[in-house]
């Protein structure tokens, strides 16, 4: 059988000519707009995270302090049942205690305050970040923050409110909730241990002593839990919120049929 037509001859290049030759550096081309850097940014006020957790660590020693220092009198009251205390020994436990109390209930309030106010410029912060403002006024998260049974349910409110604008609720949401169950259970047993710490009678100091170790060790453990909750919030900023990479499986496009090496009708062993 006689073959079929042979392929088409191939072009040669083009001669392009000689290299273009320029006096000086040539303006046209693309040029690239770069947007600028938005300058509404959020600005942060208030107390530093340094600051911050300067105060927690004061406050945590503070605690631990009085604990130690009520378990030593506590042990004191055990001996005194049988061995008489010396005058100075017993008045050094009892004031002792008194002090330390005083300092750490001081180093509470304290840190209660620079919270506060960490937490009201957060706020304020994330909020400008989105383009809106904060519903609650500052006042009214001073008052709902510090006073007493009523912060109970409203700062873990004020604070779950930032966690859902800076979008790290799902998150944080298991150190708020544990952090407020444990504060509950803290205030409950600082409570039992104000109500009977008037008692006279030795067993019911001894009780009230066991009681009062009890709060503060309370006291220390929703300490370190607000304090993981503060460190959840600063591991990024607020104009870095919190996203999550999600591997996501891609559908298998068909093979592409293979190209044909020859055109129709022309014959490769021509």
């Amino acid at each position: 059988m006689r073959p079929g037509a042979p392929p088409q001859p191939r072009r040669g290049r083009r001669d392009l000519g000689p290299t273009p030759r320029y006096q000086s550096i040539p303006r046209w081309g693309l040029v690239e707009h770069f947007d600028a850097p938005d300058q509404q940014t959020a600005v942060r006020t208030g107390p530093s995270p340094h600051a911050v957790r300067v105060m927690l660590l004061l406050t945590l020693a503070g605690l631990g302090a009085a604990a130690f220092v009520h378990v030593v009198r506590y042990i004191l009251l055990i001996v005194n049942r049988t061995v008489l205390l010396n005058p100075w020994v017993a008045a050094a436990a009892t004031w002792g205690g008194v002090a330390v109390s005083v300092i750490a209930a001081f180093l509470v309030v304290a840190t209660a305050l620079v919270l506060t106010n960490w937490l009201i410029a957060r706020r304020a912060a994330a909020y400008a970040h989105t383009g809106r403002q904060d519903p609650r006024t500052p006042v009214e998260l001073w008052v709902g923050a510090l006073t007493p049974l009523v912060n109970l349910v409203w700062a873990p409110v004020y604070v779950i409110e930032l966690a859902e604008a800076e979008g790290r609720w799902r998150w944080l949401q298991r150190s708020i909730i544990t952090w407020w169950v444990v504060w509950v259970l803290n205030t409950a047993v600082s409570v039992f241990s104000i109500a009977t710490s008037f008692t006279t009678d030795p067993q019911g100091i001894a009780d009230n002593t066991v009681a009062t170790i009890v709060a503060y060790l309370f006291a220390a453990a929703s300490l370190l839990l607000v304090g993981r909750v503060f460190a959840g919030f600063e591991e990024q900023s607020v104009e870095r919120p919190t996203h999550r990479w999600v591997v996501v499986p891609t559908e298998e496009k068909p093979a592409e049929p293979a190209a044909e090496v020859e055109p129709d009708g022309e014959n490769p062993a021509a």
